[in-house]
């Protein structure tokens, strides 16, 4: 059985991987007053980044069903099956658009997966199938091993302006203005799905202090991790961070990733993440 592998543009992962592997994305959108850009396709991070200094905050889109239902249509061209893993239907319709476009095409069977988080870390699930798919495993199959990998799958995050989570809907106005009037760098991560406070912490060098603490108590069994560290065009900050925390945690490995233009218009530029799992 062939199966195809397909995500959205918010698991940030690079063209040459996606191509590498054989991963099919499909993209969700920033929209600039009356011009909406597809994220990874017509607008990359750093060009979003940019942008946002001399503009309005965007909004941002999910695709629509019919954008899926082409995609799958294609791909039961060539493939018997399509796993469609998906930034969490907490915070986004995505995965609810590969439900409903997966009960509308005919031809290939659909197994919409919600990663139930977003970025590198939702990208981990895709890795993992793109490489059982290429091995020739079956869609229950890495179905499955995704339901695993879950269990392990932990992600924090903190956001240096909570406006931006606040505007979007994504934090409730209590928590932001709560947030702004103390000082507050909130350690944040999903829980059920939506954007937590986990603890709430005062400065952003004891934030990113306590994120390294909660992968030590994972990681300080000594069992392989595979972690990334996720930067809103912090890029330095985020290649400092790995280096002190290979120093720190030598059976982990860590990559850099980012948080491109959709979810960085509701972190707000200088938020910084680390997602890990376990190997």
């Amino acid at each position: 059985m062939k199966t195809a592998v397909v995500t959205d543009s918010t698991a940030y992962i690079t063209k040459e991987v996606r191509d590498k592997f054989n991963i099919h994305m499909i993209p969700l959108s920033v929209i600039f007053g009356n011009e909406s850009y597809q994220e990874e396709v017509e607008i990359t991070a750093e060009s979003f980044y940019e942008e946002v200094k001399h503009k309005e905050l965007p909004t941002t889109s999910q695709p629509s069903v019919g954008e899926f239902v082409s995609l799958f249509e294609k791909l039961s061209q060539d493939y018997d099956a399509v796993i469609s893993i998906h930034l969490s239907s907490g915070i986004s319709g995505t995965f609810q658009g590969a439900v409903s476009a997966g009960d509308m095409v005919e031809g290939i069977e659909v197994y919409p997966f919600d990663s139930e988080i977003s970025c590198m870390v939702q990208g981990f699930y895709v890795l993992k199938a793109a490489e059982m798919a290429a091995e020739g495993k079956s869609p229950e199959a890495i179905m499955a091993k995704m339901a695993e990998m879950k269990k392990s799958i932990r992600a924090y995050f903190m956001a240096d302006d909570l406006s931006h989570l606040q505007r979007g809907g994504r934090l409730t106005s209590a928590q932001a203005i709560l947030g702004s009037l103390l000082q507050v760098k909130p350690v944040l991560h999903f829980e059920n799905k939506k954007i937590v406070p986990f603890e709430k912490i005062r400065t952003r060098k004891k934030a990113m202090k306590r994120i390294v603490d909660l992968l030590g108590e994972d990681a300080k069994g000594g069992e392989q991790y595979l972690a990334s560290i996720i930067h809103a065009n912090r890029e330095e900050d985020a290649k400092k961070w790995k280096a002190e925390m290979e120093e720190l945690y030598p059976n982990v490995e860590f990559g850099i990733s980012y948080f491109g233009p959709v979810i960085g218009t509701h972190l707000g530029e200088g938020s910084m993440g680390l997602g890990w799992v376990k190997k």
